[in-house]
């Protein structure tokens, strides 16, 4: 794999399970395990995939940003 995609597929295996525990413990606390809780899982995490994954290339630079200042800072 080129170091050109590289960023974008690791970002993608920490946003894929990361969304994954976020929607069932969501589906746990709001609605329990009831008749149709695949479904409104599933919904959940559709929705959920897109938009974490989108912000992790927000998020991630700037944390990285501040994290550097935060340490670098004597």
């Amino acid at each position: 794999m080129t170091q050109k995609y590289f960023k974008y597929i690791n970002t993608l295996f920490v946003v894929i399970p990361m969304t994954l525990i976020m929607s069932i413990v969501g589906l746990m606390r709001t609605y329990g395990f009831g008749e149709d809780w695949f479904f409104k899982f599933l919904k959940s995490w559709t929705t959920m995939l897109p938009v974490a994954y989108l912000a992790a290339f927000v998020i991630i630079p700037n944390a990285r940003k501040i994290a550097e200042k935060l340490i670098l800072k004597k």
